[in-house]
């Protein structure tokens, strides 16, 4: 699920920012290195997805004892600790403009944590994430405006009626309003994070997006879990969760698009479902049913495709500009 500027959280299941484009578009892995070397971005890219999704269902070991909305502020304030550290970025020499857009990027940010993990806290974390990449899915078909998209996302919508077994009810409503809503955020985040590459270099526009995120979610986690957030086990498990879930894979994806191309990143970030389900059922024993299984894997498969009809037109496109 996925922060995903320069770094984007994993986020990006089917539409990725023109930040992270412009990072993965020159080209892919060398040649001369052989297999391996194409092999090793694609991995780091898996691995990123691992760290995300563990490290969500670490969360939900911890919110009997902080609270979903105390493992927000747990995971958003150490993300945002390590990340000034690491970045140091310039408060000086931006514009209203710049401001605007990071402060966007840090709302959207701070939202789709906090919407995704009460979903978490009431459906299995397969199915949360499985409603959460609906948003990006939107954004993919809606962005691209063609008929074929269509097909995909009727193909996700029957994933998602199965997936709710005709109704809500048997997921917790309430959870799955959440997690819908979390997939909104996503997209909104997908947006934000390509502007706030663009105004920003490097990172520096994340570490500060995630301090707006911290800053926004501080006063509900204090309200939920008060003093329970001061306990040294819960803030030892709170910030290994923001570096399984934020700054670890924020550091591999970045590492793997320099040499990957955008479009397989995408892909890959499209099995999110799938490794939230194999966490789910590892760590929290959610077992997941023949039905929920085929659900996910339509969504996955719809992800898939829309990407894929994506990347078909732009090949064209830049191939009749090489011959014209």
């Amino acid at each position: 699920m996925n922060d995903q500027g320069t770094a984007a959280e994993p986020a990006a299941a089917v539409a990725v920012p023109e930040a992270v484009s412009a990072l993965g578009e020159p080209g892919g892995p060398a040649r001369a290195g052989g297999r391996r070397a194409a092999l090793a971005p694609i991995a780091l890219v898996v691995a990123g997805g691992l760290s995300v999704q563990f490290g969500s269902a670490v969360a939900v070991l911890l919110m009997p004892k902080a609270g979903a909305l105390g493992v927000v502020t747990l995971r958003l304030a150490a993300a945002a600790l390590v990340l000034l550290v690491v970045c140091r970025p310039k408060l000086r020499g931006h514009s209203r403009a710049d401001w605007g857009t990071v402060v966007a990027f840090g709302v959207a940010m701070g939202g789709m944590n906090t919407l995704f993990y009460q979903a978490a806290d009431r459906i299995p974390l397969g199915a949360a994430v499985t409603l959460e990449v609906l948003g990006p899915l939107a954004l993919s078909v809606f962005a691209s405006r063609r008929v074929v998209n269509v097909v995909w996302a009727g193909l996700a919508l029957g994933g998602v009626l199965l997936l709710s077994g005709g109704g809500f009810d048997r997921l917790d409503p309430v959870g799955a309003a959440y997690a819908l809503a979390a997939g909104a955020m996503w997209a909104a985040y997908i947006v934000f994070s390509a502007r706030t590459g663009r105004r920003f270099p490097q990172a520096d526009g994340l570490a500060l997006a995630m301090v707006v995120a911290a800053v926004l979610s501080l006063p509900l986690g204090i309200m939920e879990s008060g003093t329970k957030l001061l306990v040294p086990s819960t803030i030892g498990l709170g910030a290994a969760v923001a570096l399984l879930s934020s700054v670890l894979p924020y550091t591999l994806e970045l590492m793997a698009l320099r040499r990957l191309p955008a479009p397989t990143f995408a892909i890959l970030m499209s099995l999110e479902p799938a490794i939230a389900a194999t966490a789910g059922f590892l760590i929290l024993d959610q077992a997941l049913s023949t039905t929920d299984a085929l659900a996910i894997a339509l969504v996955i498969g719809a992800s898939m495709g829309a990407v894929r009809s994506q990347i078909g037109p732009r090949r064209s496109r830049k191939a009749r500009k090489a011959t014209g």
